[in-house]
């Protein structure tokens, strides 16, 4: 690390350290989201970017502090932790020489299961959740500014910390900015799935959620990429839809219905509609939908513990990404081609329950017009931006982090309303007894 990534981590050390627990998470997220992956130790085989010595530095504190998870384990605390157990347990089948392998996995397993589960211990009530989205604007409020400056100068002010090219990537005469991220639509993709939790507090934080959905909005429009505007798009119909909750059984049906339409009407399969994509120009959605093609055609190769070659997959793409991997565009198939069908089952099986919990939430909480039930819907509706992302994106870098962390709090928010039931039940129980005594 570099003298000014040596002050700067120990400053945010400290800070994450000793600040109280509902605030944690913005020290923490505050390193990962400034220091560039290019800042960290080597020590070894073991790469130590200064986000991951943070997240040391996180569970060091839960573990001195004695700091818990407010409700107790819960089913998608457990399928992480067998999900990531499988992970390791698929990767003995890899080769470590070509980028896989046992440390390779417990390094993407370590990176997950500590953002998520510190983000469950510091996140344990719906007005912490409020308190994090309302601290998101001023955290990325420094990363959009200096994007728009990427956006006007060609140069990358975060190039100095390493890790990221010091001149802007300029594709069909645009200038794509990136911040702290290794690509521009990473940087873009954090900013529109953080839209929707600021629509969520409009109500609570008005000045604050403009704040962030400008901020938002810049890292869109610098990245200059197809893929984040296709994020926000996906992240404000999932809040659209709150209007007509009450209808989201038949309109998932209508869905499967309508896709299976597509695959009789269309002469390629319907997720083809991806290439037809290009807001920004240049957009490479006809290679996404051809990976997902090719990796249906080898199923037999991935399917039980993944592999170590995909370059054969597309032979034309070139050698610029790996000698042995075809670019993995897809979160989804990169954990398949990680851990074979069971990892992106599990995936699955998480995704789905958030999104079940997210049901169970609102019904419960104050279902009035931005109301608390309206807020928990909006992280609903940034986790389909993330699911609909993942798609034709792999995440690599920091961004992994809001990705995980949505998750992690619709999963604290679902305890705290449990235990809020249970004691009213309780309370319930104890009047009627009383008044039959």
């Amino acid at each position: 690390m570099n003298p000014t990534a040596i002050i700067f981590f120990v400053i945010v050390a400290t800070t994450l350290w000793m600040v109280p627990r509902k605030f944690a998470l913005a020290p923490l997220l505050t390193g990962c989201c400034f220091m560039t992956t290019g800042q960290g130790l080597e020590l070894g085989s073991i790469s130590l970017p200064v986000y991951r010595l943070l997240l040391l530095v996180g569970i060091m504190r839960v573990v001195i502090k004695r700091e818990q998870i407010t409700g107790g384990i819960n089913l998608i605390d457990k399928i992480m932790i067998a999900w990531s157990c499988w992970g390791v347990f698929a990767s003995l089948f890899h080769d470590a020489a070509l980028g896989s392998g046992p440390l390779y996995a417990l390094g993407g397993s370590f990176n997950i299961l500590s953002v998520y589960f510190l983000a469950r211990i510091w996140v344990s009530s719906v007005d912490e959740m409020y308190d994090l989205v309302k601290l998101l604007p001023l955290i990325l409020l420094p990363i959009a500014l200096e994007m728009v400056s990427e956006k006007f100068t060609g140069k990358n002010l975060f190039a100095a910390l390493g890790g990221v090219p010091e001149y802007v990537l300029l594709r069909e005469g645009k200038y794509r900015a990136q911040g702290p991220f290794l690509h521009p639509i990473l940087a873009g993709t954090v900013g529109a799935c953080c839209i929707p939790l600021f629509i969520g507090i409009l109500r609570s934080a008005k000045t604050r959620a403009i704040l962030g959905i400008g901020v938002g909005l810049c890292m869109v429009i610098a990245s200059s990429s197809s893929g984040p505007v296709m994020s926000l798009l996906a992240g404000l119909f999932a809040v659209g839809i709150w209007v007509v909750r009450g209808y989201t059984k038949a309109m998932r049906l209508c869905a499967i219905a309508l896709y299976g339409l597509l695959m009789l009407v269309m002469k390629q399969p319907p997720y083809y509609i991806i290439s037809m994509i290009d807001i920004s120009g240049g957009s490479t959605g006809w290679h996404r939908s051809f990976l997902i093609e090719r990796t249906m055609m080898f199923f037999s190769e991935w399917w039980l513990f993944g592999t170590d070659h995909t370059r054969h997959w597309m032979p034309d793409q070139g050698t610029a990404m790996s000698p042995t991997h075809t670019d993995i565009t897809n979160y989804y198939i990169a954990f398949a081609v990680a851990g074979g069908l069971l990892s992106v089952l599990l995936l699955f099986y998480i995704l789905w329950v958030s999104f079940k919990w997210v049901g169970k939430c609102y019904r419960t909480m104050d279902e009035s017009e931005l109301g608390s039930g309206f807020s928990v819907w909006c992280f609903g509706a940034a986790l389909f931006a993330h699911v609909v992302t993942s798609i034709s994106v792999c995440y690599f870098d920091q961004s992994v982090i809001f990705f995980w962390l949505n998750i992690a709090v619709i999963g604290s928010v679902y305890n705290a309303q449990s235990l809020e039931e249970e004691e009213e039940e309780e309370e319930m129980s104890c009047q009627e007894r009383m008044s039959v005594s």
